[in-house]
């Protein structure tokens, strides 16, 4: 096979660059490794309603988001934040109107933020999408070797990824030195990270005068939110775990009931009868982080496209990576501005 630009992954950022050039009427395939497009974007359904497993947030004045958003006709809404923050201490005391977790004034996607991806999905050809088929090998910037035994070759190939796992890619002549380094260096946004949704029939917790947020120093969850969708008809609850990579795998299942216990002590017996629940370990997922990600960087890092990957975009291998964004790097507007870079080099300003 041979097509203009291969795409090589099917996150937001890939997502996007194909939609752009479909819209430019510019060939391209796009191969994703998962079995599912997507990425750090998935959700969980509750009974047709999806609740943010990956990111859950953008923000005002990210004008490419809002911008697709409207296009696709997705609708953004307000974070609940109305109500009292709880903390917890380290003994189990809960303290009313007490924490420091709000997300007052960030907004959210109707319908979840695979709203996003799946919107562009499905206005894709879908002869151009192929799922479950990681890229095994790259040469001369120009051809592919997929998991299938298949080969594609290409003009160009967009690598749409997180650069550690670029890093693991076999690519000849092998990259610069430099640019192997800068690719290692890079870590993987949120890949150290997992999160615990619940599910209610109610968001119980609002009749109660509370907002949702709670923030612990007793865990396993460090900071939990209101998850549920602007109108209805489920509630949910979400947190971060702030126990270490290595220790949850240690874990297993009672990780799950741990989270379930502190969602008790923090909000009431009626947290305990979840219709749904997900623990989604991303330090965990091969095809998000690697073993450098399990450690979180200490806050969110300068993003940027490293000069010595800069100097190896000659137009046959591009990257179109959030955390390599012109802004906004590791977020979804990253994701968004990435692909935008990405479709001018290839299409042209």
């Amino acid at each position: 096979m041979h097509t203009r630009t291969l795409i090589i992954g099917g996150g937001l950022s890939g997502l996007s660059l194909a939609y752009r050039l479909q819209r430019a009427g510019q060939d391209y395939h796009l191969a994703e490794a998962r079995a599912r497009l997507g990425g750090r974007i998935k959700s969980l359904d509750v009974n047709g309603v999806k609740c943010d497993l990956g990111p859950s947030w953008v923000w005002p004045g990210q004008h490419r988001v809002a911008a697709l958003a409207d296009e696709l006709g997705l609708q953004l809404f307000e974070q609940w934040s109305a109500g009292d923050q709880l903390f917890e201490h380290p003994g189990a005391e809960v303290q009313r109107n007490a924490g420091f977790m709000s997300m007052a004034g960030s907004l959210r996607i109707a319908g979840g933020t695979s709203a996003l991806t799946d919107a562009l999905a499905t206005r894709l050809d879908p002869a151009k999408i192929q799922i479950g088929c990681a890229v095994q090998a790259i040469e001369d910037g120009s051809v592919a070797r997929l998991t299938d035994g298949q080969t594609i070759t290409a003009d160009r190939i967009v690598l749409c990824m997180p650069p550690r796992l670029v890093a693991k890619l076999t690519i000849t002549p092998a990259l610069p030195q430099a640019a192997q380094s800068a690719l290692q260096s890079i870590p993987t946004w949120m890949g150290a990270h997992a999160k615990f949704v619940a599910a209610y029939p109610t968001a119980f917790w609002r009749s109660n005068g509370l907002s949702g947020d709670a923030s612990s120093r007793r865990g396993p969850m460090v900071e939990i939110h209101d998850a549920s969708p602007d109108d209805g008809p489920i509630g949910a609850l979400f947190g971060f775990i702030g126990i270490p990579a290595a220790q949850r795998a240690q874990l297993g299942d009672t990780l799950e009931q741990a989270a379930m216990d502190q969602l008790v002590n923090l909000f009431g017996p009626q947290a305990g009868t979840p219709i749904a629940t997900k623990l989604q370990d991303w330090s965990q997922n091969p095809l998000t982080a690697t073993p450098a990600d399990a450690t979180p960087p200490p806050g969110h890092p300068p993003y940027e496209m490293p000069q010595a990957i800069q100097d190896i975009s000659n137009g046959k291998l591009l990257f179109n990576i959030t955390e390599m964004a012109p802004d906004n790097g590791g977020l979804i507007e990253g994701a968004l501005a990435a692909a935008e870079h990405a479709a001018t080099q290839i299409l042209g300003a």
